[in-house]
């Protein structure tokens, strides 16, 4: 064989090896399909068994089958004993009337050969048998000795034989009055016994197939109409119940909805509501709702929180950077001279008390948010840091005109040093932002005996109703960067009055000055 049979031989195989290999793994991924496909089959099968509806229908169903088999069973006992009841009072009725007679051995032999004549002729055994119904009764006379009495050429038939060996000792039957359950042929029979004056024994038997036969029947009925019963309360059960859980689809729906982001999403009320599940559905709503209200909160907070640390960033950067600046000039040799060098230092100095102010106003924030039990709470007289406050606006700038009213001892309750820096902050945004003739009026009213109201006032160039909103935001400066200070001032003013349960509320215009309100509440709001 020459090397390019062999080659191409070789392929072949190989070839053949692929192709056997993607068969096998065809076959593999179809079993893992089905078996995958069976999984899910049975997953379904699992959740739709376990749902809601299903159980609601199954409980229904096992309730109603409990009562129709219970109504059922008491009904057809009820039936049976009626019936029963009634073919016994007839026996035993025969039974007196037989007994309240005169009949002699002759007359109870002329009855017998009637009961046995009629036995003959409607014996399906007799194959000159008329058709003739069997006979619902059978009487049998015993005689003295407690055997059938014969009747001329005939003999008792085997019927009337079973019946009275199925009795046992019959005098003592007789005795007992009661009526018996036996069979004969076959056939269920309620038997009686009498005993004659000459010592005879009666036998009346009365055959209960019809009976148990008329029971049977009204078993299937019942059994037919439960069946049909049944399927129509399944029926009625899955539809009302599909009405009824229709609310939880929604909520469910709801649910995930939110889980996915969409946070005002909101369970729909339904046309026909019900109790249990309307008052679900609006607690949840209200649940929902206080939800997203936290989530905005948090990410209103988380937002705030960001741009006041790149504030506080920015803020400390500038000193940094400038302090920074000047030591690698001297580091290098850059300042030759003791003016420049001199220079050099009082900038430093100066960057560095405004990184300190910095961070105390910082300090003083943090403390006032967290809201320390070390607040020392005492009454304070406000009236008092007013005139300090505007002393020192009157030492710093000479030219400028204060008017002070104070219309009330304004005594408050609360802790002095942060109430210092209030009045003190309040005082400072008036002598940073406005021009040194711009008139201020700092007046102390009490409206009511409980409430304290102090207010500043001046007469500056006021400020727009977009930067007016703004006024209390953490570093915000409404010129922009170029202003001085470090836009914490009216922060920390918001902050201390929270503290003490004030409120603040600023009037303002462009051109028309601007006037801030703080009112405190009564003392026994802060009174621990």
């Amino acid at each position: 064989m020459s090397a390019p049979d062999v080659d191409d031989r070789t392929g072949r195989v190989r070839a053949g090896r692929v192709r056997a290999g993607r068969a096998r793994a065809g076959r593999a991924r179809g079993w893992t399909g089905s078996l995958e496909g069976f999984r899910l089959w049975v997953r379904v099968r699992h959740l739709r068994m376990h749902s809601l509806r299903t159980k609601l229908t199954l409980v229904n169903l096992l309730l109603l089958l409990l009562g129709v088999a219970a109504a059922t069973v008491v009904s057809l006992l009820a039936m049976q004993h009626y019936l029963l009841q009634r073919v016994d009072g007839e026996l035993l009725a025969s039974r007196e009337a037989m007994q309240q007679t005169d009949f002699t051995q002759e007359d109870l032999n002329q009855l017998q050969a009637i009961s046995t004549l009629l036995e003959h002729v409607a014996s399906p055994r007799d194959p000159e048998s008329t058709g003739l119904p069997r006979p619902g009764t059978i009487l049998v006379a015993l005689d003295a000795g407690m055997r059938p009495t014969p009747f001329a050429t005939h003999a008792p038939t085997g019927r009337q034989l079973e019946l009275a060996a199925a009795v046992g000792d019959p005098a003592e039957f007789a005795a007992e009055g009661k009526v018996r359950d036996v069979e004969v042929s076959g056939d269920p029979y309620r038997v009686v016994a009498g005993a004659l004056r000459d010592g005879s024994v009666l036998l009346l038997a009365a055959d209960v197939d019809a009976v148990r036969s008329g029971i049977h029947k009204a078993l299937k009925v019942d059994l037919a109409f439960g069946g049909l019963l049944l399927c129509v309360l399944a029926l009625v059960t899955m539809k009302s119940t599909k009405r009824l859980v229709r609310p939880l689809e929604g909520m469910v729906e709801t649910a995930s909805a939110i889980a996915e982001g969409d946070l005002a999403r909101r369970v729909p009320a339904g046309r026909h509501p019900v109790n249990e599940i309307e008052q679900l559905r609006v607690a949840l709503n209200s649940m929902l709702h206080q939800v997203e209200s936290a989530f905005e909160t948090r990410e209103r907070s988380a937002a705030q929180l960001r741009r006041f640390v790149a504030d506080a960033s920015h803020e400390l950067r500038t000193p940094l950077a400038a302090i920074q600046g000047y030591l690698q000039l001297y580091d290098r040799g850059m300042l030759r001279s003791p003016a420049e060098r001199e220079r050099a230092l009082a900038r430093m100095s100066a960057e560095a008390d405004r990184m300190g102010r910095l961070v105390s106003e910082l300090l003083t924030l943090a403390r006032l948010d967290g809201r320390p039990e070390a607040h020392r709470l005492a009454p304070v007289d406000l009236g008092r840091l007013v005139r300090d406050a505007t002393d020192d606006l009157v030492a710093q700038q000479r030219g400028r005109r204060v008017v002070v009213r104070t219309e009330a001892a304004g005594v408050v309750l609360g802790d002095e040093a942060t109430l210092r820096q209030l009045v003190g902050n309040l005082l400072a945004n008036v002598r940073v932002h406005t021009p040194v003739d711009a008139d201020v009026e700092v007046s102390l009213s009490a409206p009511t005996a409980d409430v304290v109201r102090l207010r500043v006032t001046d007469e500056g160039p006021g400020m727009e109703r977009e930067d007016a909103e703004r006024i209390f935001d953490r570093f915000f400066r409404a010129g922009g960067a170029g202003v001085p200070g470090s836009g914490l001032g009216m922060s920390i003013v918001r902050a201390a009055a929270d503290a003490h349960a004030a409120t603040v509320r600023v009037t303002t215009s462009p051109g028309k000055g601007l006037t801030v309100t703080v009112t405190f509440p009564p003392s026994e709001r802060l009174a621990p």
